[in-house]
């Protein structure tokens, strides 16, 4: 499972996991989802969260769950447990069985990250020069 499973929807996509994973990944998804309207979809390989442009994935791996944010970077001071790292300003919070969420947080998060993209547009297209 390496990149999560195959999938051709979001339901599909949870539905395909098990065990510790799969709760992770169904309390982090409800908790992305009360974050306000949004767009799920599968890219990439695993969920995407779409809100002029990708704000959020969620993906399972073989020993981990990763919670990433197009501007995790801008989301660090709020939890530090987001490392930044990748292209655009991703940062990734690295989760691994029996670690806890608080669904708030994560909603948190979600909402900020949400705005951030409506503020400042889709964080894969370059900006006004």
């Amino acid at each position: 499972m390496r990149g999560g499973p195959v999938a051709a929807s979001p339901d599909a996509y949870v539905a395909a996991l098990g065990g510790w994973q799969r709760s992770l990944v169904e309390a982090l998804r409800a908790a992305v989802l009360s974050a306000g309207p949004v767009d799920e979809v599968i890219k990439w390989g695993h969920l995407v969260y779409l809100d002029h442009g990708p704000a959020i994935l969620i993906r399972a791996e073989d020993e981990r769950v990763l919670l990433g944010f197009w501007r995790g970077r801008s989301l660090v001071e709020h939890e530090p447990r987001i490392k930044a790292g990748g292209k655009y300003d991703m940062g990734n919070w690295v989760l691994r069985a029996g670690d806890a969420i608080d669904p708030e947080t994560v909603a948190d998060l979600a909402r900020r990250a949400l705005r951030m993209n409506r503020e400042l547009g889709d964080p894969t297209k370059p900006g006004p020069a």
